[in-house]
């Protein structure tokens, strides 16, 4: 008899017109929602360290942005391009360009920013910004910046790695729970 009736209730399900349609429907479709698991901070100096890694992953994130953008234009324009020496001296112009828009506020940025600033280039492009430097204008200049880098305790060539570095997952967690950025890992398999 329970049966009977629960079966009967699911044939005849109430229909629903939402307002500005016209197609009645026996639900409502709602927009998916992603809930994080909260950050695990053992102590109050964890806190400090986290809220100290968003300010600056907030402060550094558009210009890893912006790199993103810009070398994918540039990879575009390269790839109309049918000469060697037109490829090379273009984006030699381009890096002109781009050291003096971003020269001066760039030196502004700490040594732990810019560790962020070379992580995040890694998290958007795919390449680490060694690599970018060297296949796009020469391997002299990416040693030369590297050199320059090192200076700093900044390494160019240092990877973005959630699942293995601590920091980078926090970073990871800041950029999706700010509605930055999308999850790293879907990233990921988008560009394979």
């Amino acid at each position: 008899m329970i049966i009977a009736s629960l079966h009967a209730q699911t044939d005849s399900l109430p229909m629903i017109i939402l307002p500005g349609e016209k197609i009645p429907r026996s639900y409502i479709g709602l927009e998916e929602v992603v809930v994080y698991e909260p950050v695990k901070l053992r102590s109050y100096d964890d806190m400090k360290k986290y809220m100290l890694l968003r300010r600056r992953v907030l402060k550094v994130y558009p210009y890893a942005q912006l790199a993103s953008e810009r070398f994918t234009t540039l990879k575009e324009r390269l790839d109309h391009m049918d000469k060697r020496r037109q490829k090379k001296r273009y984006a030699k112009r381009i890096e002109k360009y781009l050291e003096g828009e971003f020269s001066e506020e760039l030196k502004k940025l700490t040594r732990k920013e810019g560790q962020i600033l070379v992580k995040l280039i890694h998290r958007e492009t795919g390449i680490t910004t060694h690599t970018l430097v060297k296949t796009y204008r020469n391997g002299l200049r990416a040693t030369i910046y590297q050199l320059a880098a090192r200076m700093f305790d900044i390494d160019l060539k240092t990877e973005f790695n959630p699942s293995k570095v601590p920091e980078d997952m926090w970073i990871e967690d800041i950029l999706v729970r700010t509605g930055l950025s999308d999850h790293y890992f879907d990233k990921k398999t988008e560009k394979k």
